[in-house]
């Protein structure tokens, strides 16, 4: 479990996963959700600026992140 700090309101997907080092680049990050690879709160997500906010989940290749 990776538990993200938030400092704003929100975080797109595709940052949150190149924040947590589970992808080195937004290229990466844009391939992984497009390929359907990321769960958001428990569902694959497909949306690559999906606004991710506090309580959220993000799963991805057996990462949890927690974002709070």
């Amino acid at each position: 479990m990776i538990d993200f700090q938030l400092t704003g309101e929100y975080i797109p997907l595709i940052q949150l996963l190149k924040a947590t080092n589970l992808v080195q680049t937004g290229g990466e990050a844009q391939i992984v959700v497009t390929e359907g690879e990321v769960k958001y709160n428990g569902e694959v997500d497909y949306r690559k600026r999906l606004k991710v906010k506090r309580g959220d989940t993000v799963e991805f290749r057996e990462n949890t992140i927690r974002v709070i």
